[in-house]
């Protein structure tokens, strides 16, 4: 796998490839944030610092959202509330503070493109509950005549709901399913992505919150 590496810092670039290598993926480094902008489109998987030397890391990645559907890590010693929120709401499939362990670094990877590259299933590829109607192959949702413009992380977790309408799912399987790991995963990224979905969608009472299990798409909201 071709793994792009955005990281001004020499010592932690050097680290990154390293692992990067040791997993047995090709690694690429630039310490530029125009230089991945050039150079995104051979790459399956970005990791991003957000603190570049020409380029704030959250511009950068939002340019990468309007061109490229490739899973992007940001990776980043920016650990305030405010910057995880912008930071997936931006589009980024993860966000690792660091320091980071190098075996959560490879598990993050590999969760992430398994789930940008999971095979086609016989489940239904259409999926309409009252006014949403969710398009699996195409992507994309709307609510009546109104797209929602979701990250494609709202859309994995709209998706998984939506499968299930009527029928609760439990926090551990979402963070299984959309990061890879129901305990490793931060529950943090599942709560900022859950709110932007609600937010789009619009529908009040539509994802209800069962209290300390999980969530369930209401099939006949009151």
């Amino acid at each position: 796998m071709e793994v792009l590496i955005v990281e001004d810092d020499d010592a932690m670039a050097s680290a990154l490839s390293a692992a990067v290598g040791s997993a047995g993926h090709r690694a690429t480094r630039v310490s530029r944030g125009a230089d991945a902008l050039l150079a995104h489109r051979r790459f399956e998987v970005i990791l991003l610092d957000l603190g570049l030397p020409d380029l704030d890391g959250l511009d950068v990645l939002r340019k990468l959202r309007q061109v490229t559907h490739c899973p992007i890590l940001i990776l980043t010693a920016r650990n305030d509330e405010r910057s995880v929120v912008l930071g997936l709401r931006s589009g980024a499939d993860d966000y690792l503070v660091k320091p980071v362990k190098l075996i959560e670094l490879l598990a993050r990877i590999e969760a992430v493109t398994r789930r940008a590259g999971r095979p086609h299933d016989d489940r239904p590829r259409r999926i309409v509950i009252g006014d949403l109607e969710v398009d699996l192959d195409r992507r994309v949702a709307a609510v009546g005549p109104r797209a929602l413009p979701l990250t494609a992380t709202e859309f994995d977790l709209l998706a998984l709901l939506a499968r299930q309408a009527g029928s609760v799912v439990t926090r551990e399987r979402i963070l299984d399913a959309l990061w890879g790991d129901a305990f490793v995963a931060s529950s943090r990224s599942l709560d900022v992505h859950l709110t932007g979905l609600r937010a789009k969608l619009q529908l009040p009472g539509f994802i209800i919150n069962v209290r300390g299990i999980g969530y369930r798409i209401e099939t006949d909201p009151a």
